[in-house]
């Protein structure tokens, strides 16, 4: 392991443990920069094949980084000490479909045949962005992301289906081409954007009232910029009405210890 790596874990494991003792409970944009955040979906594991194939058959939407074996919570490959019933600042609960409640942890809840899947998320193309000089509007005012309910279908796998769910960052278009070139290489963070310019040739009307996350400012001359999002699964499951599912809460994810360069195509 590189000196220069070390530093990163160590945040990306004090993260995690004052996400697990309560001390963290806000989004994780902006934070442990570098290392590569996941969206999350745990379900019972008589829906997890069809999940899988949804995943596969939207990539772009639901990149998969990640999966547990059945009624593991432990995910070794992201991250050692991870510890799915605890380390998500906010747990959003499924029931046949509907969201019931919100959790800290899921201790009590959790069951030996579920499976966890990890989905990558676009804020590990952030810290390239930012780096870049192309901070994200949400981190430079502290809020989370904007993100929306487009009227692009997913494409169905068994009895999940539903529309995509984008992430929204305005540019100025000199600037929207660059961070277009530099997500690019981020295929397991959702890549290029599926769309920028007029949010309502994608079903898109208000801007100032996202679906999920905060709104932010735009500025005169700036463009949105719209990328897909891992909040899509959620619209999926509403759909598809297993029993019981958890999710991460939008903008509230798993902060693993690989590297978002690790999963970068240069």
């Amino acid at each position: 392991m590189s000196q220069s790596v070390t530093p990163l874990l160590q945040q990306t494991a004090d993260l995690r443990l004052s996400i697990r003792q309560g001390e963290h409970r806000g989004p994780t944009s902006g934070l442990a920069t570098g290392a590569m955040q996941g969206n999350v979906v745990i379900l019972p594991a008589d829906y997890a094949n069809e999940f899988l194939l949804y995943c596969q058959s939207n990539p772009v939407s639901c990149p998969l980084i990640g999966v547990s074996e059945m009624g593991n919570y432990a995910l070794p490959s992201l991250g050692a000490d991870i510890d799915m019933r605890f380390d998500l600042p906010e747990y959003y609960i499924y029931r046949d479909g509907e969201k019931v409640e919100s959790r800290e942890s899921i201790e009590d809840l959790w069951q030996d045949n579920f499976i966890v899947f990890v989905l990558g998320c676009s804020f590990s193309f952030e810290h390239a962005l930012t780096q870049a000089g192309l901070t994200p509007r949400n981190i430079e005012q502290g809020v989370n992301v904007s993100m929306y309910e487009t009227s692009i279908p997913t494409v169905p796998a068994g009895r999940f289906f539903g529309n995509t769910v984008v992430t929204m960052r305005p540019y100025v278009p000199k600037d929207a081409i660059r961070a277009i070139q530099i997500t690019t290489r981020f295929p397991k963070a959702h890549g290029a954007p599926l769309h920028f310019g007029d949010p309502t040739l994608i079903g898109i009307n208000n801007l100032a009232a996202p679906d999920f996350g905060n709104p932010v400012a735009i500025r005169e001359g700036e463009t949105p910029v719209f990328w897909a999002c891992g909040v899509t699964p959620q619209l999926a499951i509403r759909n598809a009405k297993p029993p019981l599912c958890i999710t991460h809460a939008p903008g509230k994810m798993l902060v693993t210890d690989v590297l978002d360069t690790d999963l970068a195509v240069f």
